[in-house]
């Protein structure tokens, strides 16, 4: 019997082969090409605190014409949210914490975006931190001077719950042609994905779309007008991932429409596929991650 791997070798992808492991996520474009922006991106995080109890945190930052801000909300909770607007002439408070409660859990936030730094996206990528503290216990930390943070701000061996990220939403606009970053497990490296629709103006016949993965082609979609929704199974990191795809909307619906690409990893066990199991979640301790991404074509 052939083992998980070889069964999927078809759509493995083989990091190790890659030149292109540590470059940027434009780097590997042509000039010519200008992938779409992020508008806003959400992280779901799971956070095992040592007194056994659970919880979801969301983060997200978003950026728009209004401005640009920060959310946290803490499970399912409402009045426990967290929102700043880094960009308001009303509320400029790009550093300091705040006290929450939810669920008979204090929970206190402290954040410093005085001197972050951006690239295109809503999401800074140095010069920042965000700390949230549940029960006195190190929830999540976040941003390259986190740590440092934490050890200025919080008692000496304060202790730190264990925290996953289990999902990640991407919001992005522009055109046909998108690049980000996903680690599809906590052991992973970080992986380039790159998306692209290829159409007529390129000297085609019929609109393709190519998946990649560090520069290696892992789906690629002929006569898209036709096959505009479908799922396929690739294998990352020893890891079973289902990659759906959902374009209907930039054809049929171009005045407003957009795609929608889903990532989702799997036990290697289960031969289902994400729509048929994810439902109804009976084994809630199983970890498993996803990243969802919403594409407006604008251009």
């Amino acid at each position: 019997m052939r083992d998980i791997a070889s069964c999927f070798g078809e759509y493995s992808v083989n990091v190790s082969d890659s030149s292109c492991s540590s470059y940027s996520n434009n780097a590997c474009l042509s000039p010519s090409l200008i992938p779409s922006i992020q508008n806003a991106v959400t992280s779901v995080y799971k956070i095992n605190l040592s007194t056994k109890k659970k919880l979801l945190i969301s983060v997200t930052w978003c950026k728009n014409q209004l401005g640009q801000g920060l959310s946290i909300n803490l499970g399912d909770d409402p009045s426990a949210a967290f929102k700043l607007n880094t960009n308001s002439r009303l509320f400029r408070k790009k550093k300091g914490n705040k006290l929450l409660e939810s669920d008979n859990l204090k929970i206190e936030v402290f954040w410093d975006l005085s001197i972050a730094k951006y690239n295109t996206g809503p999401e800074p990528v140095e010069g920042f931190y965000v700390l949230v503290v549940v029960d006195s216990e190190i929830g999540l930390l976040l941003g390259d001077i986190a740590e440092e943070a934490a050890t200025r701000k919080l008692k000496s061996g304060t202790p730190v719950a264990k925290a996953s990220l289990v999902s990640r939403r991407e919001h992005c606009s522009g055109n046909t042609l998108y690049s980000t970053k996903a680690q599809f497990c906590d052991t992973g490296t970080a992986h380039d994905i790159l998306i692209k629709c290829s159409g007529e103006n390129e000297g085609l016949k019929h609109p393709v779309l190519s998946v990649s993965i560090d520069k290696k082609v892992v789906i690629r979609v002929k006569r898209l007008q036709w096959n505009f929704r479908g799922n396929q199974t690739i294998f990352v990191d020893g890891l079973l991932v289902d990659l759906m795809w959902d374009v209907h909307g930039w054809f049929f619906n171009p005045a407003s429409g957009y795609a929608v690409f889903m990532f989702r990893t799997r036990s290697g066990m289960d031969s289902r596929l994400w729509l048929e199991e994810k439902l109804l979640q009976k084994d809630q301790d199983r970890l498993e991650f996803s990243l969802l991404i919403y594409a407006c074509k604008s251009l």
